[in-house]
């Protein structure tokens, strides 16, 4: 008898029992009253969630559908953007707008590093013709585990008078945002991460300097249309066919985070970075990524110089069912990187690091007996985790 997989990757994650009941139901019509109740529900709630008091629209689709929806949205062909890029997703948006004939500068920190934001300044005050329409970046790196201080760089952003456009799939619900407050103008979430559902569904939520932006917009869409989606949203609907599974079973999971409450969920995942790490250093690991910049959902791990990514990934999954992602393009086989977001908590990590060390042990890397959960231990008591209770 197989134990269950259990996903220690940055998406999807697990997902809580009390949504997969929500899955399972038969589906509502999607022009029904009981369907339009929690759609509103729902997306009056992300809205909470962000702070956000202006447009949030729940998009039939991945992530990446709705940074395609917030680029065709906001800019038109031939317009200037400047992509800050410290990882694979960082460049998604540089190749998102580029598909719509956009004209993308790009200003690239080495891996594993964050967003610089002297070097955004100093590059937006050389913009004096302020040619630059919109500035994209990564809130939380997916590809590394870098975590950029967002409200700095949106000020930035924000006195050079370009578009802020963010990208928040793996940090939206895991860590506390002001949309409105910090003067976001688009931001990106998806649903199989911090939201605790399966893939399918991209949120985004968008300014009023955003929507302005969009009824000037000139780039080519249809289903991404988002003056559809604001029409739709007065009736309380949708325009086309949405997902009403997951959206119904997104009112469950949002019920969920706001019992918990994002501040307390910010303090959780913060608990399960410092224990993660604190384990990793004391079975002989070294991070990926330094603790000033560290995601709170996401960790990446050098692996041993005598054993290989592909061989540590294996071993946890083939032995304890357990799944590392590894790294991505030319990060691929150099780090592998462990999830802890969402529906994630403190005997997950504890349990991650104790099949670590033995497979690391069994793979030959030389870790004392017990130094590394004991160091997530120490840690967790020190930050008022649950063994202190």
């Amino acid at each position: 008898m197989d134990p269950k997989e259990f996903l220690m990757i940055p998406g999807p994650t697990p997902v809580p029992d009390e949504v997969l009941q929500a899955l399972a139901k038969h589906p509502l019509g999607h022009r029904t009253k009981e369907f339009s109740k929690i759609f509103m529900q729902a997306t009056n709630s992300l809205k909470q969630l962000a702070s956000c008091q202006d447009e949030a629209f729940i998009l039939t689709s991945s992530g990446t559908g709705a940074m395609e929806a917030a680029i065709a949205n906001t800019l038109s062909p031939g317009e200037s953007v400047l992509s800050l890029i410290c990882g694979v997703f960082g460049e998604r948006w540089a190749k998102i707008a580029e598909a719509y004939g956009m004209k993308v500068e790009r200003v690239k920190v080495d891996p594993g590093q964050p967003i610089l934001l002297e070097e955004l300044r100093k590059r937006l005050l050389a913009d004096k013709d302020r040619q630059i329409k919109a500035v994209t970046l990564t809130h939380n790196e997916t590809s590394t585990g870098v975590l950029n201080d967002l409200q700095e760089l949106v000020l930035a952003i924000r006195e050079h008078g370009a578009l802020c456009i963010v990208d928040a799939i793996t940090s939206f619900g895991s860590i506390p945002i002001n949309f409105t407050a910090w003067g976001v103008d688009v931001l990106i979430a998806g649903s199989q991460k911090a939201l605790m559902l399966p893939p399918g569904l991209g949120v985004i939520f968008m300014s009023q300097r955003a929507m302005a932006a969009q009824e000037k917009s000139k780039s080519p869409k249809f289903y991404f249309d988002l003056a559809k989606y604001r029409k739709s949203l007065e009736q309380e609907t949708t325009p086309y066919t949405p997902n009403v599974s997951l959206i119904a079973a997104l009112k469950v999971s949002l019920d969920m985070i706001n019992q918990e409450g994002i501040a307390n969920i910010g303090t959780r995942h913060d608990r399960m970075k410092r224990a993660l790490r604190a384990g990793l250093i004391g079975m002989g690991l070294k991070p990926f990524v330094a603790e000033s910049h560290a995601s709170p959902t996401i960790t990446s791990v050098l692996p041993p110089s005598s054993i290989s990514v592909d061989q540590i990934r294996r071993m946890m999954k083939e032995r304890y069912q357990i799944r590392l992602a590894d790294g991505q393009e030319e990060l691929k086989s150099k780090i592998f990187r462990i999830g802890h977001m969402g529906y994630v908590f403190e005997r997950d990590i504890l349990m991650t690091l104790a099949t670590l060390e033995v497979s690391l042990t069994a793979l030959g890397h030389r870790c004392p007996s017990g130094i590394g959960v004991g160091s997530a231990i120490t840690e967790l008591t020190n930050v008022g985790g649950f063994v202190n209770k």
